[in-house]
């Protein structure tokens, strides 16, 4: 089962959760369900996965997922939401298993106890995508460098995740390396617009104001053809997009979600992440890396 990022309000306020029943269709869960619980279990064997919207957006899961259901004869659902999101659903014990792409959050996530271990298995890199005359001027500039442009002309409009996800913490560091704090960012003026909301509408909406906006490589790729933006920035070391899989250490399933982070660091998966996409773009959207330090 598919699920999209958290939940139904009818959630709210249950005293015991674990009485209910996930419903057998697929559940739409908004990104703005604030800290309420996730749709309660089912006692049948599933097994739960937060992961990055990128992922979602990309369409990786929805190839991967059924191999591993016929695989371990298990239902896997998968609810996306930002990098925030998923990490605070691991630590209330809401999932199995967790794909994200914030080496620092993910360490501290392990070193409180919360995650057995981080393997990375995947990466691309972010991008900084824009209207194709390009405004700005921003290309062939580093990314701190445009950062900077874009705050100091205050004209050009910049729509942001601004949901606590792995790419929004990646837009703080750039701005951090042009020297600006992000409050300072966020709120000096119109041009700065939060969208709140996943990769996917994120781009969309950047598209529709004509604006510039961070995207993880394999998201843009995937919906390019219905963009009118293009790559304005795409150099440097800050732009490296690292995915990595943990398993929570209050999962319920042990086992499953161990065999889950052993499938996707597996040769044969670890290929089919290589070559996914590769047909229909004519493009490589994920670099398999199990077993690198990233």
């Amino acid at each position: 089962m598919l699920i999209a990022a958290v939940l139904s309000i009818a959630c709210a306020g249950q005293s015991d959760p674990s009485a209910e029943s996930i419903p057998e269709q697929i559940t739409e869960i908004s990104e703005d369900a604030g800290s309420e619980p996730v749709p309660p279990r089912e006692s049948a064997i599933r097994l739960r996965v937060a992961t990055t919207t990128s992922l979602y957006d990309t369409g990786l899961w929805s190839y991967l997922e059924p191999m591993f259901e016929d695989e371990y004869s298990v239902e896997l659902d998968v609810l996306y939401a930002g990098t925030g999101k998923a990490l605070e659903w691991g630590r209330r014990g809401d999932v199995d298993v967790i794909t994200v792409h914030s080496r620092s959050r993910e360490e501290q996530f392990v070193e409180e106890g919360y995650g057995l271990a981080r393997v990375p298995f995947a990466y691309n890199y972010f991008l900084i995508v824009g209207p194709p005359d390009d405004p700005a001027g921003l290309a062939e500039m580093t990314p701190d460098e445009a950062a900077a442009t874009l705050m100091n002309s205050g004209e050009a409009v910049f729509v942001s995740r601004g949901d606590d996800s792995g790419t929004h913490g990646k837009e703080k560091a750039i701005w951090a390396a042009a020297g600006y704090e992000y409050e300072d960012v966020r709120t000096s003026g119109d041009w700065y617009v939060e969208g709140g909301s996943g990769m996917g509408p994120t781009l969309v909406m950047a598209n529709e104001m004509n604006a510039y906006t961070l995207s993880d490589m394999g998201t843009f790729i995937a919906y390019k053809s219905d963009l009118n933006l293009e790559p304005v920035v795409d150099q440097g070391d800050v732009l490296l997009n690292v995915y990595s899989v943990l398993q929570v250490t209050s999962t319920r399933n042990p086992e499953m979600a161990a065999n889950l982070v052993e499938f996707l660091t597996s040769e044969t998966v670890q290929e089919l992440i290589g070559n996914y996409g590769v047909n229909e773009y004519g493009i490589q959207l994920f670099t398999p890396c199990a077993g690198l330090d990233m």
